[in-house]
């Protein structure tokens, strides 16, 4: 397996518990913190989380790296100030039937360009936001397997691009490369990509058409 890293997950959700409980499975260290204080969370995270450590927010400085599962409509809320110099896992969606009209993702930009800037000085990778969280667990295949579903990556910096990938294998999945982090846009919600289930050499095909098509745009 990859070397085992402190993972920081910001959020307590489906999301969020779902990806820690992989990660701990992987061998990774998980740290587990909300907008509340460690002790508000703590059962639920020995309960839902068994193995991960609730932490005060501000305890996932220094994690190797840290996931935002958020809603996004929640985003302005988060605490940018634990985030600065972090490698930072975007996997949050627009749907504006939950989110509401939020005119920031409207403007036809990736919306984790849009997260990017308002983090601040991190190194945003795009990437867990297009599979369900009920198959984070159950869909995850050792590496050669032909049934490996892929997932895609996409980041601005390509040693945070690198790092992430290989968390996603530890996972038990291919991570593709989707270029930078405004081809984000190619695997949102509504996507191709976004709704099904894909192998790396079908990603890598529906990566390329996406890019053609949002070159002649």
């Amino acid at each position: 397996m990859s070397t085992p890293l402190t993972i920081g997950i910001l959020g307590a959700g489906r999301v969020g518990t779902a990806v820690a409980r992989q990660a701990l499975r992987a061998g990774h260290t998980v740290k587990i913190a909300t907008g509340r204080p460690a002790d508000e969370i703590r059962l639920l995270t020995e309960v839902i989380v068994p193995g991960a450590t609730a932490v005060g927010r501000e305890e996932l400085r220094g994690s190797d790296l840290i996931i935002v599962a958020v809603p996004l409509h929640k985003y302005r809320s988060i605490d940018t100030s634990i985030l600065q110099g972090h490698i930072v896992i975007d996997t949050m969606n627009y749907w504006a039937p939950v989110d509401g009209i939020m005119d920031e993702f409207e403007q036809g930009a990736s919306t984790s360009e849009v997260i990017a800037e308002f983090f601040g000085d991190v190194r945003l990778v795009k990437t867990l936001n297009h599979i369900g969280y009920g198959d984070i667990e159950v869909d995850s295949y050792p590496a050669g397997d032909p049934k490996r579903r892929a997932l895609a990556v996409a980041a601005d910096d390509e040693q945070a691009k690198q790092m992430v990938s290989a968390f996603i294998d530890s996972l038990g999945y291919d991570a593709v490369d989707a270029g930078p982090l405004s081809a984000g846009k190619t695997f949102e919600n509504g996507t191709e990509i976004f709704n099904g289930r894909h192998t790396a050499e079908q990603m890598r095909a529906l990566l390329d058409t996406c890019q053609k098509v949002l070159a002649e745009v």
